[in-house]
């Protein structure tokens, strides 16, 4: 039997079976719903709503969290292969899951109280209150410690004033998973964006991520009482946690960005024909396919393992930067490398790697940039901190 080019050492094979129904189920929403439309979303830079009802009946919201608070109970070796399979339909459908579930349901469910935890999830994971994550500020992302945001007590309530930049879902959401520094350090809040003080302010203009929502925030006088604190966390390891949760989820993301892109290719150059064979006769094309399919497979192996890991509770945030470093810069050669080959087809939206290329320059931005996890090992390794 032939082998399956996306998956050269059948990877498939060690998944369980709820894992395996997970990912085709995902898999035929991405073929069905997702691909069908998201060229012309991107050419837009619409990000296609309609698509969020089946998406959280599905179970795809806050899918690792627990059944008690309305959500799937899956495992995160499932979390991530919905990752992967969404990704393979583009950046920015993953990354609407990825905020929702592990920016902003997880803090609440990891942080918040039970009061929160029953107020806010079962409609987070309906997709009836989207929320966004505000932590990266205007004057620079990768030192989250130099933050600007402040929260100041006053009686019973708390006033919120700063900005918040490059926040997915900011327009769309209900409500703001919001870090500020208070006078007893850094502190999360779930601020409605209904709050007087608050505005959201869509990003254009973009050339990545255009089928997504991307927003600056502004608080000015925000007030918001006691009870909309994150009461459980203090200080950066909060929002550190958060996002330690968003980046196992995008190691597994790009591996279907890359995947999408090495099947566009492999199908094109076996019909396009230059000097009288097809393209994929020629040993250049050959091998530079071959790297694309080893390079995945490295991948797809780091994800399940580092899955293993976090279901077994031993997952390191050291590795989860080593899988998000290799897996995204993975990703982002293979849609380079497949966009070449599709020649001056491959400028076009009518085929999927210049989309993937464009979006793949966030996402090996955002989460903490290549550099920062390279730091981050580099600092595992010596133990010394170069940042």
């Amino acid at each position: 039997m032939p082998l399956n080019p996306t998956d050269l050492f059948d990877i498939r094979s060690l998944l369980t079976e709820e894992e395996c129904a997970v990912q085709d189920a995902v898999a035929r929403f991405t073929d069905e719903k997702v691909i069908p439309i998201i060229g012309d979303a991107f050419d837009q830079g619409r990000f296609p709503k309609e698509l969020v009802p089946e998406i959280a009946s599905m179970g795809l919201l806050g899918s690792s969290l627990p059944e008690q608070y309305g959500c799937a109970g899956l495992n995160a070796v499932s979390y991530g292969l919905i990752c992967q399979e969404l990704e393979r339909g583009d950046s920015g459908i993953r990354s609407f899951v990825s905020v929702q579930s592990s920016l902003c349901m997880y803090p609440i469910y990891a942080y918040g109280s039970e009061e929160q935890r029953q107020r806010y999830l079962p409609g987070m994971a309906k997709a009836e209150i989207i929320g966004c994550f505000g932590l990266t500020e205007p004057h620079g992302g990768s030192d989250p410690a130099n933050m600007k945001t402040t929260a100041k007590k006053d009686g019973g309530d708390w006033v919120i004033n700063g900005a918040k930049m490059w926040i997915t879902n900011g327009n769309l959401a209900h409500i703001a998973i919001v870090w500020a520094q208070t006078d007893d350090g850094i502190q999360g809040f779930i601020v409605p964006t209904d709050t007087k003080g608050f505005a959201a302010q869509e990003i254009h203009k973009k050339m990545s991520l255009r089928a997504s929502v991307t927003s600056a925030l502004f608080f000015d006088n925000v007030r918001i009482p006691d009870s909309q604190r994150l009461p459980n966390v203090k200080g950066l390891k909060g929002p550190l946690g958060c996002l330690t949760q968003a980046r196992y989820g995008i190691t597994w993301g790009p591996i279907g960005a890359a995947q999408a892109c090495l099947t566009e290719v492999v199908n094109y150059t076996k019909e396009r024909i230059l000097f009288g064979r097809p393209v994929s006769a020629n040993q250049s094309a050959q091998v530079k396919m071959a790297d694309m399919a080893r390079r995945i497979t490295l991948a797809q192996l780091l994800s399940l393992q580092l899955g293993r890991l976090k279901d077994a509770g031993t997952m390191q945030p050291t590795q989860v930067s080593l899988a998000k470093w290799n897996n995204v810069r993975m990703a982002i050669d293979i849609a380079r490398e497949a966009r070449d080959l599709l020649g001056g087809s491959g400028i076009t939206t009518e085929y999927c790697p210049i989309r993937h290329a464009l979006n793949l320059e966030s996402v090996i931005t955002y989460e903490g940039t290549e550099t920062v996890h390279q730091l981050v090992v580099g600092r595992e390794l010596t133990g010394i901190n170069a940042f």
